[in-house]
């Protein structure tokens, strides 16, 4: 890429980084799933954190279930009670969604308004489904905002979840672009990897869930993508004298990137 050129595509993952959707969202609607089915279980704020290593809502549950509460008798074989935990928590999280109980994360909307100005490409790489994806999006920046998005890649459209980068490859493949042509944006460590190990150039904007893990080859590391009004904090890497995310960040970090985290 030349000096003057712009990054082909920005590819977004979906929780903690297009919006604070875990510690008041997923993890309210799996809570409120569980009372529906009479289960006496909660998830706390910092059990949550942890449950979040687990890639996938389903694949949540029935960590949950064999690490916490495996001797709990349980109303339904363990396949078919996680199935329908997931559905029931998919209906309250679109319930939270439409209710105004998620918001976008500083800097999401300007970034995209101005990454849509200069025609650059936009995609999504997110490990959560679709059912939760499109809703979210169409909530929190408008009914036709999904259309924004060249590709949407989700969970329930791989077989292998992040940190695998099956999600990324796809995403890219049908881009039909190269990897150093883009730049990801991630919250986690999990994401991080998959991206990574696509070889796609990635920004993490951590939340509370990530902010102390460790994020190896990240190109910057930052709280938030911010605002001229709310500048971000660089954790790691080099923001220059940038205090808010913008395309012209994007290109100093595709053209002269900096080291990796060890």
């Amino acid at each position: 890429m030349t000096m003057a050129s712009l990054p082909t595509a920005l590819i977004f993952d979906v929780d903690g980084t297009l919006a604070e959707t875990e510690r008041d969202g997923h993890r309210v609607a799996f809570n409120r799933a569980f009372a529906d089915f009479n289960l006496p279980w909660q998830w706390p704020v910092g059990l949550y954190g942890e449950l979040l290593k687990v890639p996938g809502g389903k694949e949540r549950i029935a960590h949950y279930i064999e690490s916490y509460q495996s001797h709990y008798p349980l109303p339904l074989p363990l396949e078919d009670l996680t199935k329908a935990l997931h559905q029931a928590k998919t209906r309250y999280f679109e319930a939270l969604v439409k209710a105004g109980g998620v918001l976008l994360r500083p800097g999401v909307k300007r970034l995209l308004q101005e990454a849509r100005g200069q025609q650059v490409r936009l995609a999504i790489a997110t490990t959560s489904a679709r059912d939760n994806v499109i809703p979210l999006l169409q909530q929190l920046l408008g009914p036709e905002s999904p259309g924004w998005f060249e590709v949407i890649a989700t969970g329930d459209t791989v077989t292998a979840k992040k940190p695998h980068p099956e999600v990324y490859h796809r995403v890219i493949d049908k881009l039909g672009l190269a990897p150093a042509q883009c730049l990801v944006l991630e919250d986690s460590q999990q994401g991080l990897a998959a991206a990574v190990a696509a070889n796609l150039p990635t920004v993490v904007t951590v939340n509370d869930y990530t902010r102390y893990q460790s994020l190896p080859g990240a190109t910057l590391v930052i709280s938030h993508l911010g605002e001229p009004h709310r500048p971000f904090e660089v954790l790691w890497g080099n923001a220059g004298e940038a205090y808010y995310f913008s395309l012209a960040l994007a290109r100093r970090l595709l053209t002269t990137p900096s080291p990796s985290i060890i």
